[in-house]
């Protein structure tokens, strides 16, 4: 049975049971039970809406502690593209990483760079393959897990070339190893992410056995250390700067830009790309190459670990991009040799995830879902999540698993009562026959 890890998780004591969180969730994986939210494991993605909508802050993304820099004898910052738009304008590039090394980094391989390598990538995958259309951007792990539980017919869209994230994390092990004669083991490679999602993908990797990543920072978690540190640039990593073209992944659209096509699409919001993953489930979009689908708006400058208000870290990285310019100093023919070989593409397949599995014998199963249509019937079909499922459906499959009661729903609950008090007023009129009047 495989082992389930989520960043996002429950603070049980700061719960008031609101029901916020429910009516979000892209693949109704929080409950409400007992007064308590709840989340099914089998059915979380990582996504952090949940995080956003909490009014009382009881959902929050587990990440490493900085103390773990001491496990490694030599570490590495990987900071995410969205990190460089969350600073105040001015900010540059170097200030940021030099802020990275005084935090305890030794050195800092900026993510941008190994963004350029994939755009390459995914260009010639794409210039390549045309037996299927659309392929789909595999670089946001919420949305790949969001088709691996709610579109398992798509996975064979998803493009099966691996993140900037491991790319970045291979990429930095490999030259250190070589330059300084450190292992692979005692190299620490550490994401800045700006979503939970990613965190996830470092403990429960989509496409391999594990990830080259050892640990993940939430970019706000050391924000306001790596401000304390941005009065200098006297650091000098022996890693290149990455270009506007890998700054640019990002934010939404930015994906597309690197890579160069014009026969693609852009997407961001969870809810924006269960709309488009309907519509190419259903053919509709056949005529379009290739869709970066991303699930936070704006992209990773609106994750749900970010500081920054995302339009304007939209508008920081854009002019950011600009300033440094999109001319990639990279080897492209040693990208595409690299490319030949198979460096970038995913180790194994992407597997579908039984989230909405009823059982495990077929014939129990049509059995349920026979009883699960004769709820819903039966439910007032309002989806006002009163009842602690995010709509009627949701609750009539939470009945029929055993798991919630046909009167946790309110209106079905009052009904009962009505009908309770009825039986209840007539019996009172009742009388034991030795107690009856003689007439």
């Amino acid at each position: 049975m495989e082992q389930l890890y989520h960043s996002v998780t429950l603070d049980v004591k700061k719960c008031k049971g609101c029901t916020n969180c429910i009516k979000g969730c892209p693949t109704e994986a929080i409950r409400v039970r007992n007064g308590r939210a709840y989340i099914l494991e089998n059915k979380c993605i990582d996504c952090g809406e949940c995080i956003r909508v909490c009014p009382n802050n009881a959902k929050y993304a587990s990440t490493d502690s900085i103390s773990r820099l001491k496990d490694f004898k030599f570490t590495v910052a990987l900071p995410a593209p969205s990190l460089f738009g969350q600073f105040k304008e001015g900010t540059t590039i170097k200030n940021i990483v030099s802020a990275l090394n005084k935090l305890g980094f030794d050195e800092v391989y900026q993510v941008p760079l190994a963004a350029e390598e994939v755009s390459v990538a995914i260009r010639e995958y794409i210039n390549r393959n045309g037996e299927i259309r659309p392929l789909i951007s595999s670089s946001c792990p919420a949305v790949v897990r969001l088709i691996q539980v709610r579109f398992p017919e798509l996975i064979r869209n998803i493009i099966p070339i691996k993140a900037p994230m491991e790319i970045a994390a291979k990429r930095a092990k490999e030259i250190l190893s070589k330059k300084l004669g450190y292992s692979l083991e005692e190299i620490g490679v550490f994401f800045i992410s700006p979503c939970p999602a990613k965190a996830t993908s470092v403990k429960r990797p989509i496409g391999a056995k594990r990830s080259y990543v050892d640990g993940v920072f939430s970019i706000s978690g050391i924000f306001s250390e790596i401000v304390k540190n941005l009065d200098g640039e006297a650091f000098q990593s022996i890693f290149e700067d990455a270009s506007g073209l890998g700054i640019g992944w990002g934010r939404s659209g930015g994906e597309n830009i690197a890579i160069g096509g014009d026969n693609y699409l852009a997407v961001d919001g969870i809810q924006n790309c269960i709309e488009v993953l309907e519509e190419v489930e259903m053919n509709k979009l056949s005529d379009v190459d290739y869709i970066e689908c991303q699930a936070c708006i704006g992209g990773c400058i609106g994750g749900a670990l970010t500081v920054e208000n995302q339009y304007i870290a939209r508008v920081k990285l854009r002019r950011l991009s600009e300033k440094i310019g999109f001319q990639s100093n990279l080897n492209t023919d040693s990208i595409i040799k690299q490319f030949n070989e198979g460096y970038y593409h995913l180790e194994e397949k992407i597997l579908p995830k039984s989230a909405f599995k009823l059982d495990d014998d077929l014939v129990e199963a049509i059995r349920k879902m026979d009883l699960l249509e004769k709820t819903v019937k039966d439910l007032p079909g309002l989806d006002c999540g009163s009842c602690g499922s995010p709509n009627c459906r949701a609750l009539a499959e939470d009945i029929v698993k055993g798991q919630a009661n046909e009167t946790d729903c309110i209106f079905k609950l009052r009904d009962k009562v009505k009908q309770l008090a009825a039986e209840m007023f007539d019996l009172a009129k009742k009388m034991p026959p030795t107690m009856e009047s003689k007439g």
